[in-house]
C-alpha cells in the first residue's frame, strides 16, 4: 500500500440478480445448497472483478456472501434466536424486527474466514474486510439476556477479536469495523464504545479502520439527513477520544454531505478513509467533483494518510451505477496523486 492516495470502497457492492433481488438490503438468495456456496464465490469474483477494472487499489469482497453487513455476522452466533424477533428503533431512525439476545453469546466458528482466504487467493492487490463493529451490533438486536448494552457489547468485542484475528491470518491487510451507530449515541461511545473497539482490535498487526458514515442511501436515511440542519457537527462529538485511540484509520462521509471538512483535522495523525462517493445518489460523480473533495480533505489531512473512497456501502445501488461510481473514485484520485507527484 505504497501507492500515494490508494482507493477502496467502504464496504458493500450491488448483488448481481441471480444471486439475490438486487438494489435491497436483507434481499433472500435466489439459490440453495452447494448452489448458492457456488453463487456467492462467483459474486465475489464478480465484485473483485468490478473494483480491479475500475482501478480501485485496495479491494474487497463486495459483501458479496452475506445479506446484511450486521446480522450476517450475529446468524453464525450462539446465543442469538432468530425466529423470536422483537421490533426495535434502529439507530433512532427506523424500526425493523431483531432478532432477541436469549443466553450467553459465543463464536463456534469463524464466520468470514473461507470467504476471507477465498478472496486472498483471487487477487495480489490489498484487500480490506468490513465486520461489524460491537456497538453497532447491539444496536440490531434485542437483548432478553444480559439487560445491558455495555456487557453486550464488551461480549461481542470479544467475539470480533477472535474473528479479526483468524481473518488477519488468512491474508486480511486492513480490517474495518463499521459503527455508524457511533453518529448516534455519543455518550455511549465515549464512556465505553471506543474502549469496546479497542478490544476487538486488541493484538492485531494488520491495519485496522472504524467506518463511521450516515448510513446507506435508503429512504430513513435520507430522511433523518435533511432533520440534521446545515451543518452536520456529530463527528465532533467522538473524534478527539477516537484520535486518542489505538485505530489506524477512520472511514466518514463527505460527498453531497453537511460535514464540515475541518473536523478531520481533530483526528490528525490518523489515516482517513475520506467519503468522495455519495452512495445516497443514482448521479454519478465526475472525476473532478471526486478530487474538489479530495483537495479540501487535503487541507487537514497529510496527503501520505489521505485513503479516498465512498461514502458506505453501495448494495442498494443498481450495478451499472456503482460501476460508474467506482470509476471516477478512481479517476478522481488519479488527478489529484498526478497533482501531488508533478
Amino acid at each position: 500500500m505504497t501507492r500515494l492516495l490508494p482507493t477502496s470502497t467502504a464496504g458493500s457492492l450491488p448483488k448481481p440478480s441471480w444471486l439475490a433481488e438486487p438494489e435491497k438490503l436483507w434481499s433472500p438468495w435466489k439459490l440453495q445448497g452447494d448452489a448458492l456456496i457456488e453463487g456467492k464465490q462467483d459474486a465475489l469474483r464478480v465484485a473483485l472483478q468490478e473494483q480491479t477494472c475500475a482501478g480501485i487499489d485496495i479491494v474487497s469482497d463486495g459483501e458479496q456472501t452475506r445479506q446484511h453487513f450486521v446480522t450476517t455476522f450475529i446468524e453464525h452466533l450462539a446465543g442469538v434466536d432468530f425466529n423470536q424477533r422483537e421490533t426495535v428503533r434502529i439507530r433512532n431512525r427506523y424500526d425493523a424486527s431483531v432478532p432477541t439476545v436469549v443466553g450467553a453469546v459465543s463464536r463456534e466458528k469463524p464466520v468470514f474466514v473461507e470467504d476471507a482466504k477465498f478472496l486472498r487467493q483471487q487477487t495480489k492487490a490489498p484487500i480490506k474486510w468490513a465486520l461489524p463493529g460491537p456497538m453497532t451490533m447491539i444496536d440490531t438486536l434485542y437483548d432478553a439476556h444480559y439487560k445491558s448494552r455495555e456487557k453486550l457489547a464488551w461480549e461481542f468485542a470479544a467475539i470480533l477479536n477472535q474473528e479479526a484475528r483468524e481473518l488477519e491470518a488468512a491474508g486480511v491487510d486492513i480490517i474495518q469495523f463499521d459503527e455508524p451507530a457511533y453518529n448516534v449515541f455519543f455518550d455511549e461511545v465515549n464512556d465505553w464504545g471506543i474502549a469496546t473497539l479497542e478490544r476487538a482490535i486488541e493484538g492485531l498487526k494488520c491495519q485496522t479502520a472504524v467506518h463511521i458514515c450516515y448510513g446507506y442511501g435508503i429512504k430513513a436515511n435520507t430522511d433523518w439527513k435533511k432533520t440534521l440542519g446545515d451543518e452536520w457537527r456529530q463527528y465532533e462529538k467522538i473524534f478527539p477520544k477516537i484520535q486518542q485511540s489505538n485505530i489506524d484509520m477512520v472511514s466518514l462521509e463527505c460527498q453531497n454531505s453537511h460535514v464540515p471538512m475541518d473536523l478531520i483535522e481533530l483526528i490528525r495523525g490518523k489515516k482517513v478513509m475520506v467519503g468522495a462517493i455519495d452512495v445516497a445518489s443514482h448521479t454519478v460523480e465526475t472525476p473532478e467533483e471526486v478530487a474538489a473533495t479530495l483537495r479540501k480533505a487535503l487541507q487537514f489531512v497529510d496527503a501520505g494518510n489521505l485513503y479516498p473512497c465512498t461514502n458506505c456501502g453501495m448494495a442498494p445501488l443498481p450495478r451499472a451505477v456503482a460501476r460508474g461510481k467506482l470509476q471516477a473514485l478512481a479517476a478522481g484520485a488519479a488527478i489529484v496523486r498526478q497533482e501531488l507527484t508533478a
